[in-house]
């Protein structure tokens, strides 16, 4: 027992020293410019819809000497609205190139040009009365987004040691939840929720992106992108070292370089090139799954039937902005610790669950909105069943298919596939755009029951398809993969080479003990 004792100090010091300063810098000021302001820019428009709505119509008005037609008005907001998703996708098709080209840390500097720009129009097109402003500046917005979806994931992965990866991956998510709720915050009539003071909640959007052009300068690129794409031994050890913090690599740049032995005849490879790989189907199929659920869940219809449901419970329409918040918090709360345990609990279990709570209170916030007129507690069931709904979306199914994708596929593919992931989710984000109006107007309240079966349908993919990530080399996933095929020759090399440096690994785990003045000590033999 006594010789375990130094084992267990060992690891706990190796578990402290994963999360160094400069890569919890990186991460966080990263994601601050990135996946904060997406998830800013998903609420921010709720608080000011009057406002704005009312703009259109003055500027139609002084245009055209008349007020504008109530189809007319519709129009004009569901295209601001949903031109987001737009830019988004234009966004996800131009990441692959500029990953490639300007690396992970500079295309999210460069992002930040979209985020300034898309802000200064919409906080200016009050003053400058034109509405038009607005529009192209969500459309700005969403292309913003859409490149930052996929290359902060990119970056996260590639910088993160394997222990730790999946919790660094969920900033990603974290910093979503949090874009979120401070965009419902600073939407409050105390504060820019206004008529006078609307402009001002697209000024703030560039508030993050200086910050990240202030910070990420002075962080390393990817060690891996500096290392398999630019050649450059010497920057990428040093990149290693300042993530790590520590100064020998050695070990990091081996594996790292073995990778790019099995890989010595690939380029970066395309989109198609991709999908027509044999042996990474399996995972771009699962890519897919994942991120086609993770817009389709329901999540949206969450948000539309939110405030009837308040309103159902009895509270006055002044009240239910500030009860929206508790929304965010538990965003914010769930995403949280889902980063806290996703290296404990692991991938699969958080998403499987994640999705399968989701089935079960979209059943019974159905039943409860079906029933609500017969018994008044149903109300009340409801706000239950929307918080815990939120809170199964945030513990899973909200971060960790950016994860996934950055743990399924080599450096080489690792482009290509967040090109298809953003592909994927900008897609299925404008689908239910388009369509939830219908779906909602056709069933009612029953139209949770289609985003249940959705729900059902990919935690049943994922339960007979999806291996377990957590700590695992890309070697070893591929590995766990090749189970539903037979495994080409490059899977088969990298788990001999997996092999061997687990085999290595577990002769070096042997310690002895040697005593010295008094004082236990471990030297491995």
């Amino acid at each position: 027992m006594a010789n375990l004792v130094p084992l267990i100090r060992s690891d706990s010091k190796k578990g402290r020293r994963d999360w160094s300063a400069s890569l919890i810098v990186a991460s966080l000021a990263g994601a601050f410019g990135s996946s904060f302001l997406y998830g800013y820019n998903l609420s921010v428009v709720n608080a000011p819809s009057v406002f704005i709505k009312s703009f259109f119509n003055e500027t139609w008005t002084r245009r055209y000497n008349q007020s504008i037609a109530d189809e007319s008005a519709t129009l004009l907001w569901t295209i601001s609205v949903s031109i987001f998703a737009i830019g988004g996708l234009v966004g996800a098709l131009i990441v692959t190139p500029a990953v490639k080209y300007f690396g992970r840390k500079r295309t999210l500097l460069l992002n930040n040009v979209f985020a300034i720009v898309a802000a200064l129009l919409m906080a200016l097109s009050r003053l400058a009365g034109t509405f038009e402003m607005i529009i192209l500046g969500r459309l700005i917005m969403g292309i913003d987004g859409g490149i930052a979806l996929s290359a902060l994931p990119m970056y996260l992965s590639e910088i993160s040691p394997k222990q730790i990866r999946g919790s660094l991956g969920q900033i990603t998510a974290i910093l979503i939840c949090v874009g979120v709720f401070t965009g419902q915050v600073l939407g409050l009539p105390e504060i820019f929720g206004k008529e006078s003071l609307w402009p001002y909640l697209f000024g703030m959007i560039i508030v993050p992106s200086v910050i990240q052009v202030l910070v990420l300068p002075f962080l390393p690129e990817s060690p891996r992108y500096l290392l398999l794409e630019k050649h450059d031994t010497k920057a990428a050890e040093k990149a290693f070292q300042t993530f790590l913090g520590k100064s020998d690599v050695s070990y990091e740049v081996e594996e790292v370089m073995e990778e790019s032995r099995v890989q010595r005849n690939i380029k970066v490879a395309s989109i198609f090139q991709l999908l027509c790989d044999s042996s990474k189907r399996w995972q771009i199929l699962t890519v897919v799954v994942t991120m086609a659920c993770y817009q389709l869940c329901g999540l949206n219809a969450i948000w539309f039937y939110t405030n009837d449901i308040f309103k159902g419970a009895g509270l006055s329409p002044e009240m239910i902005p500030y009860v929206t918040l508790s929304t965010g918090g538990i965003e914010i709360l769930a995403a949280i610790f889902s980063g806290l345990v996703i290296e404990r609990v692991g991938r699969r279990p958080l998403l499987i669950g994640g999705f399968s709570l989701m089935v079960l209170f979209f059943v019974i916030l159905t039943i409860c909105m079906t029933l609500q007129d017969q018994a008044v507690w149903l109300r009340y069931l409801s706000i239950v069943c929307i918080l815990a709904i939120i809170a199964s979306f945030c513990i899973g199914p909200g971060g960790i298919p950016f994860v996934l994708t950055g743990e399924f596929f080599p450096q080489a593919q690792r482009p290509a596939a967040f090109m298809i992931a953003g592909i994927i989710n900008w897609l299925s984000n404008f689908a239910v755009g388009l369509l939830f109006p219908f779906i909602q107007k056709g069933l009612q309240t029953y139209c949770f029951l289609v985003f249940a079966v959705i729900c059902l349908a990919g935690a049943t993919y994922l339960f007979f398809v999806l291996p377990e990530t957590k700590n695992k080399t890309l070697a070893e996933i591929n590995q766990a993969f090749a189970k539903k095929k037979k495994a080409p020759s490059e899977t088969r090399e990298m788990d001999n080479f997996a092999n061997e440096r687990k085999s290595s690994s577990d002769q070096e785990s042997n310690f002895a003990s040697t005593t010295d003045n008094g004082e236990t000590k471990t030297r491995i033999v």
